[in-house]
């Protein structure tokens, strides 16, 4: 039986103490690690921000977005490696809907309303 593969999305902020070089080194290897485990979809780099609230004494970070698809047991490898790799202050990994799941979802929301007038 062929293994299932998401599509999943992740987002991590890398301190700003590494710098530009550190910073787009870390990003290199969890593009790397993304792509020898499954298919790298897209990265979008929203660079330099300031965080809500401090995090490790630290007010600005380096946000990256990255999409792909893999087996589900690798995303748990990923956040593994993302909680032990110097420089990451947090990460986050979701996993999307199917295209055909949201649009059924959209229209249950879309009947109900009308559903509710009739009555």
């Amino acid at each position: 039986m062929p293994e299932v593969k998401n599509s999943y999305e992740t987002v991590f902020i890398v301190s700003t103490k590494l710098g530009e070089d550190g910073n787009a080194a870390v990003v290199q290897k969890f593009k790397d690690l993304i792509a020898a485990n499954g298919t790298l979809e897209g990265v979008d780099d929203w660079g330099k921000r300031r965080l809500a609230y401090p995090i490790n004494k630290e007010a600005e970070g380096y946000y990256t977005l990255i999409n792909f698809t893999s087996v589900p047991s690798f995303t748990a490898e990923l956040d593994r490696i993302f909680n032990i790799t110097d420089g990451i202050l947090r990460s986050l990994i979701v996993k999307k809907e199917p295209p055909k799941a949201r649009k059924v979802k959209a229209k249950k929301a879309e009947e109900t309303p009308a559903e509710n007038a009739a009555e």
